[in-house]
């Protein structure tokens, strides 16, 4: 009778946290819909990078350059990054460098990382607060509820670390799988006569398709050659943008040849040779590791559920001429 008499101020009491979880489980149902909606052209982005990269190339020597319309969230980002002179500190150039290596390369990408591990830690903070003081979710102690809110923010802190590592590491697997095949369309246009930039620029239009992040890197690359005045400049940016063993290679081979004039045909058709044969050499690493990898699903997963299909029947038999008996 206690429990039924205080059922009504439960259910009244809980009856804020159901609203505010149905809200949450809404407004990501939307957000899955619109991004599994959203059409995504990779070709339509390398051209935007290229025209906009072509047109800081060519607008070097003019003394004033008009400014773009940038987005409300850049320029607020913009403004606390350079309020606080947070882009100022030792790291931010190799910070720079690490999102031109996950694909980001405009100028307010730093500023928005910036100020989103800065802005991060607060809001986690003050989401836990919402849910563990406010709400009174779970209904923890001080000590557990302290330990949950430094968990948040420390994990609001490092999320941008740990999402812009994922980035990078899909991006630099993508790079390094595509490159081959890449060198010998690279091959097949030199032998034809093309520059290195007309290959460069035909090699990103052929692969667009099935390797998007070389495309790209291969056409600024080509326009970059095309309007910088030293090429191996050009090729540098390359090797900065993706910091991959096997692009150091080629672009080494790229400056040889331009500076001592050698063939570059048959340096290009070696290192496509020698990329190809790492990859079988790492997919046979991979099929080599994999029963060591599967040992132990085998055994949590798959060993228990094969020996209660053989002993059941057998246990089920005993049991029952025990009960009979």
């Amino acid at each position: 009778m206690e429990f039924l008499r205080s059922l009504p101020a439960l259910l009244s009491q809980d009856e804020t946290v159901i609203v505010a979880l149905a809200a949450l489980l809404g407004f990501v149902s939307v957000v899955a819909v619109w991004f599994a909606l959203l059409e995504r052209d990779p070709a339509s982005r390398r051209a935007r990078l290229v025209a906009r990269r072509q047109a800081e190339l060519s607008s070097t020597g003019l003394a004033t350059r008009r400014r773009r319309a940038r987005q409300s969230t850049q320029d607020l980002a913009t403004r606390i990054v350079r309020r606080l002179k947070l882009a100022r500190h030792d790291g931010a150039e190799r910070l720079r460098e690490r999102l031109m290596a996950a694909g980001y390369r405009s100028r307010e990408a730093l500023f928005v990382y910036l100020t989103a591990k800065l802005l991060l830690p607060f809001l986690a903070g003050a989401g836990s607060v919402m849910a563990l003081i406010v709400l009174d979710l779970g209904h923890l102690q001080a000590a557990p509820r302290l330990l949950a809110l430094l968990g948040s923010a420390l994990a609001g802190f490092y999320l941008p670390e740990i999402w812009l590592s994922n980035v990078t590491s899909k991006r630099m697997n993508a790079l390094r799988k595509s490159l081959p095949d890449a060198l010998d369309l690279l091959v097949i246009c030199a032998e034809a006569g093309l520059a290195l930039d007309s290959a460069l620029k035909r090699v990103a239009e052929e692969i667009g398709r099935s390797a998007p992040e070389l495309a790209e890197e291969l056409a600024l690359t080509s326009v970059e050659l095309t309007f910088l005045p030293d090429r191996r400049q050009a090729l540098g940016n390359l090797a900065k943008r993706v910091p991959l063993p096997m692009i150091q290679g080629v672009v080494s081979t790229l400056i040889q040849t331009e500076r001592y004039g050698t063939p570059l045909a048959p340096s290009l058709r070696v290192l496509a040779a020698e990329f190809r044969e790492q990859r079988i050499i790492k997919a046979e690493e991979k099929a080599a590791r994999l029963p060591a990898i599967l040992t132990v699903p085998l055994i949590a997963f798959i060993l228990p559920a094969l020996f209660v299909v053989l002993a059941g029947p057998a246990v089920i038999g005993v049991y029952d001429n025990f009960i009979n008996r």
